[in-house]
């Protein structure tokens, strides 16, 4: 059971793609991050399986990505994601970061364990 919720935090984690604690003091929680894209779980867990991505999953992609608005939030949401996600290995980086466009989501980079969330500006999108 244990093994089962950190592949489900691990999922989460890789979508989005956002450290226990934001380190940029946005008003977006990693809570809310996982809230947002737990609804991604079984379509990453089953490497895309199914063909299209389920409508639950596009709207928190979408709804994280309205809520991110400023830089702060922006970091914040990098920072949540790629903390979840740099201990677990395996992570399908290919899939995760086709999600967001194949949810009409459009991001200007790729997440992995080395992002720099410190880049994001207000201009960017998270997700």
């Amino acid at each position: 059971m244990a093994s089962s919720m950190s592949l489900k935090l691990a999922c989460i984690a890789v979508l989005c793609l956002v450290v226990g604690a934001p380190q940029a003091q946005g008003a977006i929680t990693c809570g809310q991050v996982v809230s947002d894209l737990t609804p991604c779980i079984a379509y990453i867990r089953s490497n895309g399986a199914g063909g299209s991505v389920p409508a639950p999953c596009c709207n928190g992609i979408r709804s994280l990505n309205n809520a991110a608005r400023t830089t702060p939030d922006r970091q914040s949401a990098c920072n949540c994601i790629k903390g979840l996600t740099a201990g677990i290995a395996g992570i399908n980086f290919g899939l995760t970061n086709r999600l967001p466009g194949m949810c009409g989501v459009n991001i200007p980079y790729k997440f992995s364990t080395t992002l720099d969330c410190k880049r994001f500006r207000m201009t960017q999108h998270v997700l």
